[in-house]
């Protein structure tokens, strides 16, 4: 089979959130831009997930299962939930024996086991690729079927893996910061809903900062946040202040602005992880309590273990500690510089065409 031929050369599965679906796209691109036709990269996610209407979007073929994933308690739903993971792994064998891709690619998620062992039955490749330091479920059943095992972050537990880095847009990797040391930019933002507890302790440091004049604050609050931030803020406002300070609920290019920033307040979802580390970004992360198998929290520790961020726990995230950290780093120029030199030490700009190299050597056990 040769790229090009009308078969199918990869399926590509899992996906539910932004974490898992834009690495998977990232995947896609870099395959097609190695001389493999578009439609012999097919996708097979979940109809409640994010890829439903972002892969078509970008231009490729998704077969959608059912499925809603286990809660991790004892409860009714989780009978449902057991039929429809039985529907979408009849359905995916359906989909892997129709399509006979020469190797399928699990990113994450609840809708990646399905596919990954159907084809696993019919003895076809399977590689996982890990976004988080703390594997989810479906990547550490994968492995333990056979799946070769690639993963973003140093350290993290799946048998046999090779480090790779989490694929970014090529914008981000592409970022060279020139941040102002006379009037240092600090952004903050939540993931791409936004993060209550942050937008909070920002509009608190808000108050607390209102009369300075030598640093900017570029706040996105999230889409679903913005009114309400912005009512918030209105009602801080007073006709003194000095403070610069930018409120928006969504920024279409964070690439500009991680260009021009000092320090970041953020989540430690496994995409920013991999922007700040590529882009070189200092950072205070507030990483999202009871996240499965709590993996931002296992992030941030990768992060400030290589001295490249602070970590601080939701719970204790209000405005004092918030202003405590950041007047600490921007008083401190040389720290931040040692700290953007770490994370850059963790970025992958190549990561994406790493992937590439595996999955294509997995297909080639096919042929």
């Amino acid at each position: 089979m040769t790229p090009g031929d009308g078969e199918v050369f990869a399926v590509i599965t899992g996906g539910g959130t932004g974490g898992h679906v834009y690495p998977a796209l990232a995947l896609a691109n870099e395959l097609v831009s190695r001389g493999h036709a578009r439609d012999t990269i097919r996708f097979v996610g979940a109809r409640r997930g994010l890829e439903a209407r972002v892969v078509p979007e970008a231009g490729y073929a998704i077969d959608l299962l059912p499925g809603r994933g286990f809660r991790r308690r004892l409860a009714v739903a989780n009978v449902g939930a057991a039929w429809d993971d039985l529907r979408a792994l009849v359905q995916a064998r359906r989909v892997v024996a129709r399509a006979q891709p020469l190797v399928v690619v699990g990113v994450g998620g609840y809708a990646s086991l399905p596919s990954l062992v159907a084809a696993r039955l019919r003895r076809i490749p399977i590689v996982v690729h890990e976004q988080n330091a703390a594997p989810g479920l479906a990547n550490r059943i994968a492995v333990r079927i056979g799946a070769r095992a690639a993963v973003s972050l140093p350290g993290t537990p799946l048998r046999g893996a090779v480090l790779t880095g989490n694929p970014v847009r090529a914008e981000v990797a592409a970022v060279r910061r020139a941040p102002d040391p006379s009037h240092p930019l600090v952004t903050v933002f939540g993931g791409s809903l936004g993060a209550g507890t942050i937008n909070d302790a920002v509009l608190g440091l808000y108050d607390r900062w209102r009369d300075r004049s030598d640093v900017t604050v570029h706040h996105v609050t999230g889409p679903r946040n913005e009114e309400s931030c912005a009512a918030h803020l209105a009602a801080l406002r007073r006709p003194t202040d000095r403070l610069d300070y930018a409120l928006v609920g969504y920024e279409e290019h964070m690439e500009r602005l991680y260009s021009r920033t000092a320090v970041a307040v953020c989540r430690a979802g496994a995409v920013t992880v991999a922007e700040l580390a590529a882009a070189g970004i200092p950072a205070v992360l507030v990483p999202l309590p009871g996240a499965p198998g709590d993996h931002q929290a296992r992030n941030a520790e990768t992060l400030v273990h290589a001295g490249a961020a602070i970590a601080v726990a939701d719970a204790d995230c209000d405005a004092a500690r918030i202003d405590s950290e950041l007047r600490g780093l921007l008083a401190d120029p040389t720290r931040l510089d040692d700290m953007a030199v770490a994370a850059r030490s963790l970025g992958r700009p190549d990561a994406v065409a790493r992937l590439a190299d595996l999955v294509e050597e997995a297909a080639r056990d096919r042929r």
